[in-house]
């Protein structure tokens, strides 16, 4: 095997990026405090076609060098949109037909393994703050809470792995 060069991956420019077509997967980040984590999200988001990126409460917008440090250059491919308040972000994504995932262990969440991604559905995916996770009053207006199975000792993910492993959950479910 040989190592390919970035030339031989065949990958499309941003502004290509921006003309095709999306997964219909909108991810909300909510109250998310590392630009690095922000950063993540993006590069991933960008990798699975994702339709666009909700930066909610403080969670920190581009340009910023330390969102581009992880995202390396994806805050300009991927779709992005600032809003304040998430509960109305997500009530609104409701009104718009979008089935509402928080990322969360919650009494009766389901298993991510266990969550079938329906090919004829919109998808808004909650990411919550790194330490108190999705807010309450966002769980209560969601259709379904998502848990990832763990076994160590270790009671969550970092939110951007966490992400990583749910997109690729979707992405893998609309190539089917």
């Amino acid at each position: 095997m040989r190592k390919l060069k970035l030339d031989e991956l065949g990958r499309i420019s941003a502004e290509e990026y921006k003309g095709i077509e999306k997964h219909p997967i909108v991810v909300v980040l909510d109250n998310v405090r590392s630009m690095h984590n922000v950063g993540a999200v993006f590069r991933t988001s960008d990798a699975f076609l994702i339709d666009k990126i909700y930066l909610c409460g403080i969670t920190a917008t581009p340009p910023h060098k330390e969102i581009h440090k992880t995202a390396i250059g994806a805050e300009n491919s991927v779709e992005w949109e600032y809003v304040k308040d998430s509960n109305e972000l997500v009530a609104k994504l409701k009104k718009d037909n979008y089935q509402i995932i928080t990322i969360e262990q919650t009494e009766g969440s389901v298993l991510l393994n266990e969550f079938e991604v329906d090919h004829n559905q919109k998808y808004a995916i909650v990411m919550g703050n790194e330490v108190d996770g999705v807010q309450q009053s966002i769980i209560d207006q969601c259709d379904t809470c998502i848990e990832i199975p763990q076994s160590g000792t270790k009671h969550s993910l970092n939110v951007s792995v966490c992400t990583g492993i749910i997109l690729w959950k979707w992405y893998e479910g609309f190539m089917k």
